[in-house]
């Protein structure tokens, strides 16, 4: 990590050098192009070839006045120096102006193309076919387009080059404009006159010409070049401008040129040199200023480099010195801290188990130094021993709570143990069918109470006490969790095949099952049904709890699923608002018996739960339940006798409901397997049949009583356990008692339905 700290700063400063390194080589190598286009590869011969149109415009007007004279021998001349121009600017059309001004090569194809009809417009000059202001508006044009690329070299990427180009591209402007008066006057001075149109292209070239020179050359000459701020005061200017006062306009659409053509050339001659003479002085000061721009960026970029190049390898090599020395100590620090990082999860492992701590024995304290790094290490002692400090202090919250919570939850079971042998005795005594309804209602909501006093012995850590030593019916294990649930009559059970529970997992599934039937009654309407389908699958069997209420949202269903599959170490103080503790009970179970549970929504708009029952916890049919069950054995003097009953308990026929006999509860009759949920179930021939709600509360009671019993048993041990002065001698003689009077009368027979053996343990081993 601390290489990145020396890497980054060394790869941001290096890019940075780059950038500023490339921009400054690209903007020298870009100007120094620039120049070279404008003083060398295309200026030189765009301006001579400027130069050779403009006399040779002047020649073919004075040969086209006066074919007779002088004029057709130097034009002659002057056309092969112009072809030489020519042949000069040719190449140009194949250069890669690329990295010159913008505009550039479109100028250059354009004075190509004009050029091009330059031999076509000669021949018909000297066949006479062309007239003089045909003539001269094809020079004019093609000097225009020269123009462009000369006004185009002037755009460079140095501002002070581009004000001084463009003084330079004003001069040529006004040997344009000397150039042109002369071709149109060479035109007048044989015949002395001149059209109107011709007369107005000579006072538009003369007032173009002043302007540039007033307004835009002299103005801006500076150093040596302001010896020519006289220019328009000369003698030859003053002639110049005389002969062309002497032009007079008359009515017929004629001017009359007035003067002597050899004074006007004379005159134009020597202010054409002193422009010309400025033109050449102005170009090489702009080619000095350019150059020398360019030499100082160069310089610079030498410079920027070196400076920059030996920067970075001062950073460089100051980073690493600093990050070695910072390096070798921090990871002293980070040996120290894992350490303590290794020693953390064992304390924390230990305080789980339950062992004892000792803050100062377990932390190790750092040595601190006088600087940034020390005051890190105190700050890790500091951390580390109040970590350790509050998890020990956590720990023994939670233990002590949960222990709480289980003493209260075990002792709270002794009573609810108590409470379903008082309704059992009742229920024995009494034989009016509208007493023993209001029995059964008791007794299930007692059996409603002892699952949520079970659910607190779950939260708090504990395990559920209901034991079996035989397999279950599936039928009778969802029969007996029906009967846990308040709004039992809405549930609908719908059973295929003859699946049985391992006798291992009765207890919790039937927790498992009345929970999230409870669920489903509670978050639903009254008058919805709930339900409850069981099938065999490929992998175990699998239960379908459904309701038709408000369901929940995907993302609850995915917290939900999330915590079936890993349920956490719940703390009951920071969920007791929580609406559905029932899903932690549930999520702790399943987690144990190797269920699983998953939410889905239902097509209903409710929700639907399936649990599956892995193979491991589904059994065969065990061997067949016997024929006849023991005699009850006499009650206790207290109680009121009932009528004895010769005849044995017998289970009854498929297809019918248990019948009562007299001294005997309803809860103590075997119900078959797959005995249907039918209100119109015939009751027994020698009894009248019973309400509805006995029935239903015979069915779904049958399998919880005997394991009350057990339960109850191991309630009372715990009560005994939990006063003081009690020796183990005394528990094992209370725990022996209480297998002689589950073995007596109120022993129930093992059989088919999966009841707990008497004298079975109905607790896990501590």
């Amino acid at each position: 990590m601390l290489l990145i700290i020396v890497f980054v700063p060394s790869l941001t400063f290096t890019p940075l050098l780059a950038s500023g390194m490339f921009q400054l080589s690209s903007q020298w190598r870009a100007e120094k192009a620039q120049m070279d286009l404008a003083t060398k590869t295309v200026g030189a011969p765009a301006a001579d070839l400027f130069f050779s149109l403009d006399r040779e415009r002047r020649l073919t007007a004075e040969t086209q006045a006066d074919p007779g004279g002088s004029a057709p021998g130097k034009l002659a001349k002057q056309r092969a120096v112009t072809d030489q121009a020519v042949n000069a600017f040719g190449p140009l059309t194949a250069l890669d102006t690329g990295k010159g001004p913008e505009g550039l090569t479109e100028a250059i194809a354009r004075t190509a193309r004009s050029l091009s009809l330059l031999d076509e417009q000669r021949r018909a000059v000297d066949a006479g076919w062309a007239s003089a202001q045909k003539a001269f508006d094809y020079y004019s044009g093609v000097l225009e387009s020269d123009l462009r690329v000369l006004t185009a070299l002037s755009h460079t990427d140095e501002g002070l080059v581009n004000s001084k180009s463009q003084t330079l591209v004003d001069l040529f402007w006004v040997v344009d404009m000397i150039g042109r008066e002369d071709a149109v006057l060479a035109r007048g001075w044989k015949s002395g006159r001149l059209t109107r149109a011709e007369y107005d292209l000579v006072t538009n070239a003369v007032g173009t010409r002043k302007h540039l020179l007033q307004s835009q050359v002299i103005p801006n000459l500076t150093g040596d070049e302001t010896r020519y701020e006289s220019l328009m005061t000369g003698k030859a200017w003053a002639a110049m401008n005389a002969l062309e006062e002497r032009l007079a306009p008359s009515g017929n659409n004629q001017v009359t040129v007035h003067g002597d053509s050899a004074e006007w050339r004379s005159s134009v001659d020597a202010v054409s040199a002193q422009v010309v003479e400025l033109l050449r002085l102005r170009l090489d000061n702009v080619s000095k200023i350019g150059y020398d721009h360019a030499d100082m960026l160069f310089v610079i970029f030498i410079s920027i480099t070196s400076v920059g190049l030996l920067a970075l390898g001062l950073v460089i090599f100051t980073s690493w010195r600093l990050t070695s020395i910072l390096r070798r100590r921090i990871l002293h620090l980070r040996h120290d801290a894992q350490e303590l990082q290794e020693r953390l999860p064992k304390v924390v492992a230990r305080l789980e188990r339950g062992e004892d701590v000792d803050v100062d024995a377990e932390v190790h304290m750092l040595e601190p130094t006088p600087d940034e790094l020390g005051e890190l290490g105190q700050a890790l002692n500091l951390a580390s021993r109040s970590a350790v400090f509050t998890a020990v202090r956590q720990a023994e919250q939670h233990r002590g709570f949960q222990r709480m919570l289980q003493r209260i939850a075990r002792r709270t079971q002794i009573l609810i143990g108590l409470q379903l042998k008082k309704l059992d005795e009742l229920e024995r005594r009494h034989e009016d069918p509208e007493v023993l309804e209001g029995l059964f209602d008791l007794d299930h909501l007692t059996a409603r109470l002892r699952r949520y006093e079970e659910n607190l012995v779950i939260l708090g850590g504990g395990q559920p006490q209901r034991r079996w030593r035989k397999p279950v019916h599936l039928l009778n294990v969802l029969r007996a969790a029906q009967g846990e649930v308040q709004d039992y009559r809405r549930i609908s059970i719908d059973v295929e095949g003859g699946s049985w529970v391992t006798e291992r997992a009765v207890g919790p599934l039937v927790h498992v099952l009345a929970e999230l039937m409870e669920n489903a009654t509670t978050f639903s309407k009254p008058q919805t049904p709930v339900e409850v389908r069981a099938a065999p699958v490929s992998r175990g069997v699998a239960v379908e709890i459904e309701d038709r209420g408000l369901g929940m949202e995907p993302e609850e269903y995915a917290a939900a699923n999330a915590l079936m599959k890993s349920p956490p170490q719940l703390d009951v103080m920071t969920h007791a608002d929580d609406v559905r503790l029932g899903l932690y009970v549930v999520a702790r179970l399943a987690a144990s018996l190797g269920l699983q549970v998953e939410l889905r929504s239902s097509a209903f708009g409710g929700t639907r739960v399936i649990v599956l029952i892995p193979e491991a916890l589904v059994v065969d049919r065990p061997r067949t339940v016997p024929e006849e069950a023991p005699p009850a054995p006499a009650p206790e003097a207290t109680a009121p006798q009932p009528r004895p009953r010769k005849e044995p308990v017998t289970p009854p026929e498929d297809g019918q409901l248990p019948t009562r006999s007299k001294g005997r509860a309803m809860a103590y009759v075997t119900a078959p397997s797959g005995i249907p949920d039918r209100d119109d179930a015939p009751s027994s021939s020698d009894r009248p049949p019973l309400p509805q709600r006995v029935r239903q509360a015979s069915l779904v009671t049958e399998l919880k009583v005997a394991a009350d019993r057990d339960e109850q048993a191991e309630q009372e041990t715990w009560a005994l356990r939990d006063q003081p002065g009690r020796s183990s001698a005394t528990i094992g003689a209370f725990q022996r008692q209480s297998r002689r009077r589950r073995t007596g009368d109120d022993a129930f027979q093992p059989g088919t339905d999966g009841s707990p053996e008497p004298g079975s343990p109905t607790t896990e081993d501590r």
